[in-house]
């Protein structure tokens, strides 16, 4: 029986660790918190997972709250009038082609660690640092480091060919709240792009409290929205977020007039750089590590694929490791193993990336082309399913109006 040891309790590792028990593999997961730690602490993430993410937890038999998660049915994008205040110079709606779904990690993660210790797994709750590695090295046939934050993670070398940006793009902020109205006709992410100014957006999810909202701030370094630092309190973050609306959004503003927080932790601010780095880290000994989700490709939240990007890493690595067989796990088949998933990946690392930059002209005429085109429109929505999708138009001036062309031709006939 192959031994399998993954550093890090979350959305990447824990369904692979599953997954590969169900398979008959020896598996340690080593992680810093206990359950119940997880359950009464801060929010972690916004995660909201799109069908193809949801199908991969359902084909591993871990979608234990489809049916009390809220769904999220369409992508919404409005963007203010430079000149006209609290008017909207683009606003439209589009269905997803299949709901997608948002459930605190706080909810989840705890479950996943007792339901893989109660299937005959070793968890292990202590850190995870280079001592740890050493000892998980030299008792298990591959160790995985699947934690996306602490000193650890940084001994995967920057991948500088792959990392656009040094620093972090966005002042980051979640606030999950009950009360909020719904949206019209259908639930959404709501998006909201502030030019100059960030981003906002919203959509229903499941809370340990209940159904709620979580609202999503991206503030622009130096910016209005760059404003957490100073916040001291659960009742200031939400008082700043409701300024927030207020001050730019005031359609959104509309829909929180009765809002509290979920709880006291439901709330989180900070900031990082986006960065992919490379997937294999050797130890002092000689021995491997190998890189997986948030550890070597953590993206800004702006496109909401964190969650997203970590379950289909797990997906690729869980086929890999059950395809080796007895082959030992190489520093090559570690480093094809990550090159088969990044084909995938960078597609969203682009995508992502060129949303925290200025939008050039052919991205502004496809959005706002696409509130009189709903073809195009459901194009873009659905396009954050599967980001791959997006390309080659979204980067290329020429292919973008081609498309807009297409889908508003289909619109007119």
């Amino acid at each position: 029986m192959r031994r399998i040891a993954i550093v890090g309790g979350g959305q990447a590792g824990l369904p692979l660790a599953l997954g590969l028990l169900d398979k008959g593999y020896e598996v340690t997961v080593v992680t810093n918190r206990e359950p119940d730690d997880i359950r009464r602490g801060k929010v972690m993430s916004s995660q909201c997972m799109f069908d193809a993410s949801l199908q991969i937890e359902r084909d591993l038999g871990l979608n234990q709250w489809e049916a009390d998660c809220p769904p999220v049915e369409g992508i919404g994008l409005a963007v203010p009038h430079p000149e006209r205040p609290g008017h909207k110079l683009i606003d439209w709606a589009a269905r997803l082609d299949r709901p997608a779904q948002a459930v605190d990690q706080r909810i989840k993660m705890p479950a996943w660690m007792e339901l893989f210790a109660a299937r005959g797994g070793r968890l292990l709750i202590q850190d995870g640092g280079v001592a740890e590695l050493e000892l998980l090295a030299a008792s298990h046939d591959l160790v995985l480091l699947a934690a996306g934050k602490g000193d650890v993670v940084k001994l995967f070398e920057r991948d500088t060919a792959r990392s656009r940006f040094d620093k972090p793009q966005r002042a980051l902020a979640l606030t999950y709240v009950h009360g909020m109205r719904p949206a019209p006709v259908f639930s959404r992410v709501a998006f909201n792009l502030i030019p100059g100014v960030g981003e906002y957006f919203v959509f229903p999810a499941l809370t340990t409290t209940g159904p709620c909202e979580i609202m999503v701030f991206e503030g622009v370094p130096g910016g209005p929205m760059d404003c957490w630092r100073d916040i001291k309190t659960p009742q200031d973050h939400l008082a700043k977020s409701l300024d927030i609306l207020r001050t730019f959004l005031p359609w959104e503003a509309e829909r929180c007039a009765s809002v509290e927080l979920t709880d006291a932790n439901g709330i989180l601010a900070g900031s990082f750089a986006p960065t992919v780095r490379k997937p294999v880290m050797t130890l002092p000994s000689g021995r491997l590590v190998f890189g997986l989700g948030d550890a070597v490709v953590t993206n800004d939240p702006i496109t909401g694929q964190g969650s997203n990007n970590a379950t289909k890493a797990c997906a690729v690595y869980l086929e890999a490791i059950l395809a080796r067989g007895d082959q030992a796990f190489t520093a090559e088949w570690m480093q094809q193993t990550f090159e088969r998933f990044w084909d995938y990946a960078s597609a969203v690392v682009d995508w992502t990336n060129s949303m925290l930059l200025p939008p050039p002209p052919h991205l502004l005429h496809l959005l706002q082309a696409a509130g009189d085109a709903p073809a195009l429109a459901s194009a873009v929505a659905n396009g954050f399913n599967h980001p791959p999708n997006f390309f080659p138009w979204w980067t290329d001036a020429t292919a973008c109006e081609a498309f807009i062309a297409a889908k508003s031709t289909r619109a007119a006939a």
